[in-house]
């Protein structure tokens, strides 16, 4: 997902992670994976369950994309060290990303929820049935 509409180098998927063929890439215009996208209703259209979530700006895209993953029927699993922020006048970014781990860890709405898993797990194997 893209906000700020660039192309090229810094704004492409980094050389080194390998896209599979037939790989959907949806522009996103706001601080949302969902919003203004047609993402939700694909993921629907895929019969899909369950979505791993990782990027940047923790307090903003990842927290609100989690949100509403959970609101509109996915399980989430948010890679807790795959996700970002920088300092702001309050807290440090470390301070955001370890209160996000946890107040996403757990979060429902009911029949869906987050949970956090780190990068060397196999993330693609969703846990929440354990919980349930």
């Amino acid at each position: 997902m893209d906000v700020a509409k660039g192309s090229g180098q810094g704004f492409d998927v980094h050389d080194q992670i390998h896209v599979p063929k037939g790989s959907h890439f949806f522009d996103k215009r706001a601080t949302n994976a969902f919003h203004g996208t047609n993402l939700l209703q694909y993921l629907k259209n895929q019969k899909t369950e369950h979505v791993v979530i990782m990027g940047c700006q923790t307090q903003h895209c990842i927290d609100s994309t989690v949100r509403t993953a959970t609101i509109n029927g996915l399980d989430v699993t948010l890679v807790g060290d795959g996700h970002s922020t920088t300092d702001n006048e309050v807290l440090s970014a470390k301070q955001i990303i370890d209160h996000h781990n946890k107040t996403l860890h757990g979060h429902y709405n009911v029949e869906h929820f987050s949970i956090v898993r780190n990068a060397e797990e196999d993330l693609f194997q969703p846990t929440h049935d354990l919980y349930r």
